[in-house]
């Protein structure tokens, strides 16, 4: 594309963001397709004792946001740093005035009878870790040591949010916590909204979670993008935190990380360290882990840093000094899977910001080198998902929601658990998927 028309793609969709969204009520996700088929897939299979009186999706919320500041504002948190982490319970709202027998048939429906608007309903904050950095004291012979009250509180949050899972577990069909982590230009709110949908179509089977961290969504767009990125930064260590808490709560049997846009730098970055920590300890990281996938929604990554971030471990034989084999340990139990758009206008901005010569979210198959995806199928269950159709949202960056074909290849990877072989895909390289022409 020639860089003038990169210029104006790149002013077009500042000039939309700063002007903001409408002020109707954000839409429950478009049906994924694997709904709408006559005797298809059934959306919620929760027996009726466990269904609450409303649909509203009662989510565990986990964030390292600040609190919110602006007297004017409705959201509890905001978009400053927090200097340690909260949890709680946030309720999202299915209305108006919708039953579950209504939910249920517009649930299935290509085209739906009845709006069906998303609201943030009461947020009721649970516990909170100590503030950061934690309380030190310096004992005999100058070593130093943690201060005994503030590993006390640490603990004690530690066992309240892993009761708190362990009850929201007793109530779930699968004992499985899905956690998904949001990009730039997001709210406690929005971010809640994505959770609830994807949670929603999943069939409420899961403890459905959100790490929600303090980008930026208000302000100069090219400012707020930048202070994003090193919020994310901040992020990484919080998110780690919040990772290895849900993985080591008693009665968890798998994690499912999902991420979208910026979101997957700081997930990968987080999930990569864990990994450093249990490969240091001599243990195999999908087990203390227990991840099972790991999805990549439009990843606001450079191709270059993402493919270190992923293969950098098998590079450093220094790192596996306890284990004499040479055997690389195993990662994940599933699968690693990017979706990614060449029609995503919304990585353009961060492309042409940080010089970058290509993004991850914007891959075509024919930029994925064979050479390259022979190394990463050695690597074992990774795969790239392309969407190359038409734009369902305004920049094209929302697609995994916003487009039934992308969200029932989705569904059918996280709930059925689905090789890309047994979904309505193509294969267009040994590790590169496409969705057939009719689904575009």
């Amino acid at each position: 594309m020639p860089r003038r028309a990169q210029r104006l793609i790149v002013l077009a969709v500042i000039s939309l963001l700063a002007v903001g969204c409408a002020s109707k009520p954000r839409q429950l996700m478009p049906t994924p397709v694997v709904y709408q088929q006559p005797g298809g897939e059934p959306v919620v299979t929760l027996p009726a004792e466990v269904r609450s009186a409303s649909t509203d999706v009662d989510l565990l919320y986990l964030t390292d946001r600040a609190p919110q500041a602006d007297p004017e504002s409705d959201l509890p948190y905001g978009q400053d740093r927090a200097k340690r982490i909260e949890f709680g319970s946030a309720r999202v709202e299915i209305g108006p005035d919708v039953t579950w027998p209504a939910l249920e048939r517009e649930s299935r429906l290509a085209e739906r009878t009845r709006d069906l608007d998303l609201s943030l309903g009461r947020v009721q904050r649970l516990g909170a870790f100590p503030e950061e950095p934690y309380a030190i004291r310096v004992g005999p012979q100058g070593y130093r040591y943690r201060d005994d009250a503030t590993l006390a509180q640490h603990l004690a949050a530690r066992r309240q949010l892993q009761a708190e899972v362990q009850a929201r577990l007793a109530r779930s069909p699968r004992k499985e916590v899905m956690l998904y982590v949001h990009g730039f230009n997001e709210t406690f709110a929005t971010s809640a909204f994505t959770t609830a949908e994807l949670c929603h179509f999943l069939g409420r089977e899961s403890v459905c979670a959100f790490f929600t961290w303090p980008a930026s969504s208000t302000g100069n767009f090219l400012i707020s993008y930048t202070s994003t990125t090193e919020s994310a930064d901040y992020a990484r260590n919080h998110l780690k935190k919040v990772i290895r808490t849900l993985a080591t709560t008693p009665g968890v049997e798998r994690v499912q990380l999902l991420a979208h846009s910026r979101g997957t730098a700081l997930l990968l970055t987080a999930v990569r360290e864990l990994m450093g920590e249990a490969i240091a300890a001599g243990k195999e990281p999908a087990e203390v882990l227990k991840l099972d996938n790991v999805v990549l929604f439009s990843p606001d990554i450079d191709v270059e840093v993402a493919s270190q971030m992923i293969t950098a471990y098998a590079s450093d034989p220094d790192v596996f000094s306890v284990w004499p084999s040479g055997r690389l340990p195993d990662a994940i139990r599933g699968r690693l899977t990017v979706y990614s758009s060449p029609k995503d206008r919304a990585l353009l901005v961060s492309r042409i910001l940080f010089r970058s010569e290509s993004r991850v979210g914007n891959l075509r198959p024919e930029d994925v080198p064979e050479d390259a995806q022979r190394y990463l199928d050695k690597l074992g269950n990774i795969d790239i998902i392309v969407y190359q159709g038409k734009r369902t949202d305004a920049f094209g960056h929302s697609y995994f929601t916003t487009n039934p074909r992308v969200s029932s290849d989705v569904m059918q990877l996280l709930r059925y658990d689905r090789p890309p072989e047994e979904r309505d895909l193509v294969r267009l390289g040994r590790i590169v998927w496409g969705f057939p022409p009719a689904a575009r």
